[in-house]
């Protein structure tokens, strides 16, 4: 039964690392958002229903875009010294930090003390592509050109609302206007619910404009991260993206006692980082603390006159402070440094015994490459 249970839990590992992301049910391939649905579902940034859909033509509370629009922007673990109060929502709300976040980084506004945010209206098509823009820096324009852009492509351009006028012609030049296909005339409909389908696909554009263009507070907050650490004398750094290669050999602390003489083959394993692993350049790779998940592949006991004993692992998964779990590839081996007169006796007389006790360092060496965004330490999954 005991080795029944280890297969079982050593596969459940194995999966964990290579599962690709599973697609909605009522999300079909060929789904005109199906792209920006998939990839915001695996970054986290939306979610789907404990039904396992997704359903995509329900509308999303302003409560519900603000925490979605932070996740997108990477800023969920921001802290912000002065909240401002609303009057319909307090501490207690689940979204409150988002909101305030929100607020920070000037997605959205608030005019004075005490008011309504109204948390749990659906966002409109307006607001949501409001929140997009105000999410970069662009260039100003007036009334007359953000008309004369938006008459150009849309009937109902003269019935958009006043206050929405310039943000919609900013999202028109820079062509974040989300219309669904399937639409028989291209109308805005800004006071319309926006559904979850256009919000996955406004997030999508607004992630990617703000790689580029980032308003002033997002830029700083968004800046690549810097820190003292283990350095990967391997690792690069192209734009944002910092890659740890294959066969680079990192140092991991062991949470898991492990032996040679007490351990078996299958036993998994936990251990974290212990130091921040950083470029030459001290951009942060993987911070501190994040956890690590495998298994023991090789394990034999050394034994007198017989072999030095045997330890390998083999790392699967990791999770980082982002609460990111994902595939880390690597193996390693436990081994003691000796000269070689100690090496020879104790391979011919006495077989090495080997351990590491919880708590002790150990070193494994990736099997395949590490993409991680400097900027919030997401790591690109394989």
């Amino acid at each position: 039964m005991r080795n029944i249970l280890k297969t079982v839990l050593s596969v459940a590992v194995a999966a964990l690392g290579i599962m690709p992301a599973m697609a909605f049910p009522d999300v079909s391939n060929d789904y005109w958002a199906a792209p920006q649905i998939n990839l915001l579902s695996e970054q986290g940034v939306i979610v789907g229903y404990p039904d396992g859909t997704f359903k995509p033509d329900d509308n999303v509370t302003r409560a519900e875009f603000a925490a979605m629009a932070i996740r997108a922007l990477g800023q969920q673990h921001t802290k912000v010294a002065q909240p401002v109060h609303f009057a319909d929502i307090n501490e207690e709300h689940w979204a409150y930090e988002d909101i305030q976040k929100a607020l920070y980084f000037d997605l959205i506004s608030s005019d004075k003390e005490g008011d309504l945010f109204r948390p749990d209206d659906s966002v409109s098509r307006a607001e949501s592509m409001s929140v997009a823009v105000n999410a970069l820096t662009t260039e100003t324009i007036s009334i007359a050109k953000a008309r004369e852009v938006l008459a150009q492509q849309y009937i109902d351009a003269n019935t958009i609302p006043e206050w929405f006028i310039i943000p919609a012609g900013k999202a028109e030049i820079l062509g974040m206007i989300v219309v669904a296909p399937t639409a028989q005339k291209a109308s805005i409909e800004a006071d319309r619910p926006a559904t979850r389908a256009e919000v996955a696909a406004i997030l999508f554009k607004m992630m990617e404009q703000a790689k580029l263009n980032p308003n002033a507070k997002l830029a700083e907050a968004m800046r690549k991260k810097t820190g003292e650490g283990v350095v990967l004398e391997s690792a690069t750094v192209q734009g944002s993206i910092g890659t740890i290669p294959a066969g680079t050999t990192v140092p991991i602390k062991m949470n898991t006692y492990i032996s040679s003489q007490t351990s078996e083959g299958g036993t998994l394993y936990t251990a974290s980082v212990p130091e921040n692993y950083v470029t030459k350049e001290k951009y942060i790779l993987i911070r501190q603390g994040a956890e690590l998940k495998g298994q023991l592949l090789d394990v034999r006991p050394g034994k007198y006159f017989v072999r030095n004993g045997v330890l390998v692992f083999r790392n699967a998964l990791i999770t980082t402070n982002n609460d990111q779990t994902t595939s880390f590839s690597a193996i390693g081996e436990i081994y003691k440094d000796r000269n070689w007169w100690m090496k020879f006796v104790r391979w011919a007389f006495k077989g090495e015994k080997l351990e590491v006790p919880a708590g002790d360092s150990a070193y494994m060496k990736l099997l395949q490459p590490v993409k991680v965004d400097l900027t919030n330490g997401w790591i690109y999954e394989q």
